[in-house]
């Protein structure tokens, strides 16, 4: 249990980094491809592909980490950040409200801050102490 939950934390912070990687570059990545005129008129699909791909393995980091973490609070805010950033990403792709870009940032890093907030004070000698105690 102790090597899921040591594993679940680095994934998530592995995965949310890469996530907050991809939606600093995508800007940049546009405004190169708005100067190449000769290029195509969107990003390309597997790059807006992309940030299905973090939910699922973010979530699945998330339903890992909340199942072994001592931390009360841990499991609510995990999950509150992950709705937060799906609901944004899910926002982009319909349209429905008019939210800033710079809105995507805030669960991004706070995904990262609590995955390594959980490692580093969710750290066991024995297999059942990281055990979520209702």
């Amino acid at each position: 249990m102790i090597l899921i939950n040591q594993k679940s934390d680095i994934l998530g912070t592995f995965a949310s980094s890469l996530c907050l990687a991809h939606c600093v570059a995508t800007p940049f990545l546009f405004l190169a491809q708005a100067s190449a005129v000769t290029c195509c008129d969107g990003p390309p699909t597997w790059w807006k592909f992309m940030d299905y791909f973090f939910l699922t393995i973010s979530f699945l980091a998330i339903y890992w980490t909340t199942k072994t973490t001592t931390i009360k609070w841990m499991t609510p805010m995990l999950w509150l950040s992950w709705s937060v950033l799906a609901g944004i990403i899910l926002n982009e792709k319909v349209a429905l409200l008019s939210i800033p870009e710079a809105a995507i940032y805030i669960p991004a890093v706070a995904l990262v801050a609590l995955h390594i907030y959980n490692r580093k004070y969710c750290t066991c000698s024995i297999d059942k102490c990281c055990v979520n105690e209702e």
